[in-house]
């Protein structure tokens, strides 16, 4: 029996995909949860459209995180941070200062999507984030740590 899967199933397949399963185990199980529906004709067309519609959307968010991928490679960021003589920073330079720097600079980036080398940076120098606007699109960003 034919069914389109309204959520991801381990073993099975992703969600608006169309699969082939038994007909008890889609009856008695999968329709019955909400995690299917059955494949008619008519419904084949609703998830063709809607797979179109998602596909073109898609587009348009991939461009959108290029061209701000496009400015992000030319800003440069300084984040300040107390230091002792020696260059050790009192507590550490994380995803959460990036993210601030970053907003300060015109971009409103999660600290989520941000990932550094090391866990947290303890020393003035120049280093390297990866910014994540979007699975297909990761910039890398410079930043300096200087000493207040």
């Amino acid at each position: 029996m034919e069914i389109i899967l309204k959520e991801n199933i381990d073993k099975l397949g992703e969600a608006n995909e169309i699969v082939n399963v038994k007909p008890g185990y889609a009856r008695n199980f999968l329709i019955p949860n909400g995690k299917a529906i059955a494949a008619t004709p008519s419904q084949k067309k609703v998830l063709a459209e809607t797979l179109r519609q998602r596909a073109h959307k898609l587009a348009k968010v991939l461009d959108e995180a290029s061209v701000i991928a496009a400015k992000l490679a030319k800003v440069s960021l300084k984040i300040g941070a107390k230091a002792g003589e020696n260059g050790k920073i009192f507590g550490s330079v994380n995803t959460i200062q990036i993210s601030e720097a970053l907003a300060k600079a015109g971009f409103e980036i999660d600290r989520k999507d941000i990932t550094i080398p090391e866990d947290a940076i303890k020393e003035l120098g120049e280093y390297e984030a990866t910014v994540k606007l979007h699975k297909e699109v990761i910039q890398p960003v410079k930043f300096e740590v200087v000493g207040e």
